[in-house]
């Protein structure tokens, strides 16, 4: 009986070493998969940019840890498309970066924050949020600004029923909603004004 017992746990662990064996192997192979990078072309506020990149990259994560200069205007806050902080628009359209891979966005034209205006030259949802007081811990302000600047190209007249919805997938945790609004409507009409305009 004594060497029964011995002998079955000699095999059991014989087996147990070969699975770690084989489950160690396993991972690395896994591993090397995961970590391999490669280079990437994206167009961003209109520019070329070449970036080094895992295929798991989020377009996020390229654009605030891959870029030779980083665009950290585009925030990660919920990480899981709940908030909208990491609002750029793709070919026309808002998108969320941060659960999107980087990978899948060659050959489409991306703009961000930085590339609606600059500290020097605000574009006019900017400028109105700047006026309007339209932010307060200012994490999910470069989302809303794309967002209503997104809404505004579509919808020049777009009133605050259009703009609230253009807006629907952003959320201000401050509660700035009446200001963010308030921007929204007076960078419409100062659009308006420049080309010709669109009124409420």
């Amino acid at each position: 009986g004594f060497r029964g017992g011995a002998g079955g746990g000699a095999a059991a662990r014989a087996l147990g070493t070969s699975l770690e064996a084989e489950t160690r192997t396993l991972a690395a192979t896994q591993s090397e998969r995961l970590t391999g990078e490669l280079e990437i072309e994206l167009t961003i506020n209109g520019t070329q940019q070449r970036l080094t990149v895992e295929p798991r990259t989020t377009l996020l994560d390229a654009l605030r840890w891959r870029m030779q200069t980083p665009l950290t205007g585009t925030k990660e806050v919920c990480d899981r498309a709940a908030c909208g902080a990491c609002t750029v628009i793709v070919d026309g359209r808002t998108a969320y970066a941060c659960t999107q891979l980087a990978v899948d966005f060659l050959g489409r034209e991306i703009t961000t924050v930085e590339g609606l205006g600059q500290p020097d030259n605000l574009s006019p949802v900017q400028q109105a949020f700047c006026e309007k007081d339209a932010l307060m811990c200012g994490f999910c302000t470069p989302g809303f600004v794309v967002s209503v600047t997104n809404t505004l190209e579509r919808q020049p007249a777009a009133d605050l029923g259009a703009i609230r919805a253009g807006c629907a997938g952003n959320v201000c945790r401050c509660g700035t909603y009446p200001h963010i609004f308030e921007a929204a409507l007076a960078a419409r009409d100062a659009k308006g004004k420049t080309s010709g305009g669109a009124g409420r």
